[in-house]
């Protein structure tokens, strides 16, 4: 399990591969994001993008799929969630076909007054796409729990 000590300032981190199909931007977007540009290819083609685009917040969920997995098999993180993110950028097109990966960056760790088991990290977060393109970057808080003492 990794806790909030085990984090080092500055370490980077990559992993991820996702490839976005086009059945998965349309199933998402008609129930979630049904704007023309997401769900229908043919005005897709007449939209200011020139073809069928995944949505902003799927383009999150795409994220968040690579975290957990990234999880799998290694060093769980001892995470309590996350309150919230700052500075969400969604700054190239998603399509179907490309490929996604992420790398993540830690800011900050810094544990809770009020409740000692835990703190609070600050990552910075870009994914891009198989031409290296970042098509998103955002700085996301988390809470994690803190290294058990000895004999607590």
């Amino acid at each position: 399990m990794m806790y909030l000590e085990d984090f080092v300032l500055g370490a980077e981190n990559e992993f991820g591969r996702y490839e976005v199909t086009e059945d998965e931007v349309v199933a998402f977007g008609n129930r979630y994001d049904n704007q023309p540009f997401h769900v229908d290819k043919e005005s897709a083609k007449d939209s200011i993008y020139g073809g069928l685009i995944a949505s902003g917040w799927h383009t999150c969920a795409m994220f968040m799929r690579m975290a957990c997995d990234a999880q799998i098999g290694g060093e769980r993180m001892a995470s309590l969630g996350s309150p919230g993110f700052d500075d969400l950028k969604w700054l190239l097109p998603v399509r179907p076909g490309d490929v996604l990966s992420v790398r993540t960056k830690v800011l900050s760790a810094m544990p809770s007054r009020s409740k000692p088991d835990r703190g609070t990290m600050r990552f910075q977060i870009w994914m891009r796409n198989q031409k290296g393109e970042v098509v998103l970057e955002m700085t996301s808080m988390g809470r994690y729990l803190r290294r058990p003492m000895e004999g607590a």
